[in-house]
């Protein structure tokens, strides 16, 4: 990034180009290359390039102007490059340009370097294709709270699709970072605040985008949603335990069943040690342990970090190699310490070549496998190849020729985002019917950005560029309930900003509440960056309070007397005051994509029959912080302190319009006698769930295991199986499921895992907070240890009847 990462003045005169004959094995292959390649071009592949963050200077990536101006193209290319650094995700660009664009890029890198190797592309997917143009879904939080991996897979299929076809060949996503504290700003990246649930939600995201030819990346590696405060990028205290047992299982997950072939290392510390230089972690746990044969890339400037922040390297030099040999191959998002300080030390001898060596035959690898090495790889991107040749030298009759936002993705959003929406609360209001009159109160009602988190498109890039469109059609709230509610008269009124602290829209705000039968009461985040929005990177909250007014907006309308169904759009849970009991109904949505606003109407008239559930608590007091079900006995409500984190709604909870009954538990026990199970066997329990209401609905059921008595201190309650299970009116299902002992299994005190004998508990449940059945089963026999390699599911059955 500064001049000397640019090749000296004093190299020798440019190596003749070489062929590689491609006619000898993979492996094979990677070796010759490597062989015949110098230092420089070695290290080449190990970094990437991004030409610029945002033409106004406003950050999109953490200190990034800390950092020098990077190198161009033209200084790089003699010696090849690994990567290029978000083509598409930087600014609006029409699609088909793009992928021009990118095409003639890499066909530059390949005419450059000796041996013809194209660079990979990689840009981000958390909420969607992050590009101009591109479908947005909804946020990890919904995915989590649709409850249903399958569909969640689905969608990282289109997404890996459309990446594929402008030439995109890695993903940054997904998030497996488990919710400790919602004040974080990055809360609505995730998938929840249980492990189980994140990673069998990211292990089916994970499938779709490699099924689709597209890398995904895991970040973040590990333990950045743990930060202390809910600070983002603040040092994180967690024991070895916690993050044994809480934050590593979903990545352990996604290495052992997805296929992914990436890892992304968090920013953040633990206990002094930053996860960037973390042989252990990088190396000995994921690699020597886990089996895990892909790429570790650094977040954005993270290996810089070692010495600009955590202050554990004296230059770029120590910190390259403190990373490099801790297993961090690929320093993104543009070459700063893996350019001239790591060559010089390794020419000095201070860093062994072989150590380069293992990185680049790691990039190489990964190459070959997505056909980078092939001699006959053609830049031309699938997008582009039925386009006829003239047409591809003339940018204006090629715009808009290619869509990334197509009737069958914006279907998979609809559905995705309808799953989501979670009904916290309901006093016989909805669904709504249709009211002559209805008031439409807040920030949320009549803002397009409204459904979108902080990694869309519009949101991440697009704010940065005011007059360019949304590039995607967003319906407002406003747009979405005149089309839900035709007969209605609906009247629309801010009352207050999202975040500002004036007041001066209250006085129409009530006299509209006053004048109508129904009001819906449209809160919120604003999605943004570093303190550019209330939800987002960089956008951490003081307290779970509703941010600006909005708190005292919803008690002026509580106060009219008029019904209010409280409509939330927001990235994280918030408290809700005096509306958690008072409100008429309450509807909860995460950033539920460009589909959201249709979603939230149709459960709000009935149309749609809501099943999300809630993948975080809702938090009853607002400084009651950090709080999540996933807590020791001693996190709970006592008399030994004044502070109360027992939440409004709890982690799985949320209601519909039908009413399911559950009955009929069978144990499998003999008589009374609780069943008896070796801790290297199972058990198995089955019952009946019907559907006794007049529509058709879905039920989310919900394993928890609780262990009472333990070696070290356990959780209440945690998540260890579900199962969505769609009923129509007056019919039944019986649902069995076998329990494997191995789900019982913590990190003992000597830090091995362990399943231990004696009793524990086994709770079918609506949610955490609604538990339907408990089976007591007792493990027999001594304590057994297990690893990598112990079952991690319980096995579902539905039968229907």
């Amino acid at each position: 990034m500064t001049a000397d990462t640019r090749p000296d003045s004093t190299d020798p005169a440019p190596l003749p180009r070489l062929g590689i004959s491609g006619t000898s094995p993979g492996p094979s292959r990677v070796e010759e290359l490597i062989a015949a390649m110098t230092l420089e071009e070695k290290l080449a592949q190990l970094y990437g390039l991004w030409a610029g963050a945002s033409n106004d200077g406003a950050e999109v990536a953490p200190h990034q102007h800390d950092m020098d101006e990077p190198p161009t193209l033209d200084a790089l290319l003699p010696y090849g490059l690994g990567q290029l650094t978000r083509p598409f995700g930087t600014v609006p660009v029409d699609p088909a340009l793009g992928a021009l664009s990118l095409m003639r890029t890499q066909e530059r890198i390949v005419a450059a370097n000796r041996f013809g190797i194209p660079a990979m592309a990689h840009d981000e997917c958390l909420a969607g294709f992050s590009a101009w143009g591109a479908t947005t879904y909804p946020v990890p939080l919904s995915w989590g709270a649709a409850f249903d991996p399958a569909l969640v897979g689905e969608m990282a299929r289109a997404i890996g699709r459309d990446m594929r076809s402008v030439g995109v060949h890695q993903g940054l996503a997904p998030v497996l970072d488990v919710v400790r504290d919602a004040r974080w700003g990055r809360v609505e990246e995730t998938i929840g605040e249980d492990p189980y649930l994140v990673g069998t939600t990211a292990v089916a995201y994970i499938k779709g985008l490699e099924a689709a030819g597209v890398v995904a990346t895991l970040k973040h590696f590990v333990g950045y949603s743990a930060s202390r405060g809910g600070r983002n990028l603040a040092p994180v205290g967690m024991g070895p335990r916690e993050r044994a047992d809480v934050m590593l299982p979903p990545f352990e997950m996604a290495v052992r069943e997805s296929g992914v072939r990436s890892v992304m290392h968090a920013y953040t510390d633990t206990d002094g040690v930053p996860c960037a230089a973390d042989e252990d972690l990088l190396t000995g746990l994921l690699r020597d342990t886990w089996g895990f044969t892909g790429t570790v890339v650094a977040d954005y400037f993270g290996i810089a970090f070692l010495s600009s922040l955590h202050g554990v390297a004296a230059d770029w030099g120590e910190a390259a190699a403190a990373a490099l040999t801790a297993g961090v191959d690929i320093e993104l998002p543009t070459v700063k310490t893996f350019g001239t300080p790591l060559r010089d030390l390794v020419v000095s001898g201070r860093v062994p070549e072989a150590v380069v060596d293992r990185a680049v035959r790691r990039v190489l690898t990964q190459k070959e496998a997505l056909g980078l090495l092939d001699p006959a790889w053609n830049p031309v991107p699938p997008a582009l190849a039925t386009a006829d040749p003239r047409v591809l030298g003339d940018t204006e009759h090629l715009r808009g020729t290619v869509s990334l936002d197509r009737t069958e993705h914006r279907d998979i959003s609809r559905r995705l985002a309808e799953r989501a929406v979670i009904l916290l609360s309901n006093q016989g209001t909805l669904p709504l019917g249709r009211p002559a009159r209805i008031a439409l109160v807040g920030p949320q009602a009549d803002t397009p950005t409204a459904v979108l988190g902080c990694y869309s498109f519009p949101v991440h890039v697009g704010a940065q560029h005011p007059g360019t469109p949304t590039g995607v059609e967003l319906p407002t709230l406003r747009q979405a309930l005149a089309a839900e509610f035709p007969d209605s008269e609906i009247t629309t009124v801010a009352g207050a900003d999202v975040d500002t602290l004036d007041t001066g829209g209250f006085d129409q705000a009530v006299e509209a509440a006053r004048e109508a039968d129904v009001v819906v009461a449209a809160l919120g985040d604003r999605a943004g960056l570093f303190g550019r929005g209330t939800s987002g990177e960089g956008c951490d909250a003081e307290s779970l309070a509703l941010p600006g007014v909005q708190q005292q907006l919803l008690d002026a309308l509580l106060d009219t007397g008029t019904p209010v169904v409280l409509t939330l759009l927001a990235g994280r849970p918030y408290a809700l005051g005096r509306a958690a009991r008072e409100a008429a109904a309450v509807v909860q949505a995460f950033f539920p994509g460009q589909e959201g606003t249709g979603a939230v109407a149709g459960v709000l008239s009935g149309r749609i029959n809501p099943s999300g559930r809630l993948p975080v608590s809702v938090p009853r007091l607002a400084g009651a912080q950090p709080s999540t079900y996933l807590a020791a006995p001693l996190a709970m409500a006592s008399e030994v302190s004044s502070i109360d984190p027992t939440p409004a709604f709890g982690f799985g909870h949320g209601l519909t319009y039908t009413t399911f009954a559950w009955s009929d538990l069978d144990t499998g026990g003999d008589g009374d006698r609780t069943p008896a199970v070796p801790t290297d066997g199972a058990v198995t329990l089955a019952f009946t769930v019907r559907n006794t209401g007049e529509r058709a609905g879905d039920e989310v059921v919900q394993l928890y295991l609780r262990d009472p008595v333990a070696s070290v201190v356990q959780p209440v309650q945690r998540l260890i199986g579900y199962v969505r299970v769609a009923l129509d009116p007056g019919e039944s299902a019986r649902i069995g499921v076998t329990v494997p002992a191995d789900l019982a299994s913590f990190t003992g005190r000597d830090g091995r895992r362990v399943v231990e004998p004696g009793r524990l508990e086994l709770r079918l449940a609506a949610s955490s907070t609604d538990v339907r059945f408990t089976a007591v089963v007792t493990l027999t026999g001594g304590p057994r240890h297990v690893d990598h390699t112990r079952e991690l599911h319980a096995r579902f059955t539905v039968t229907r009847t």
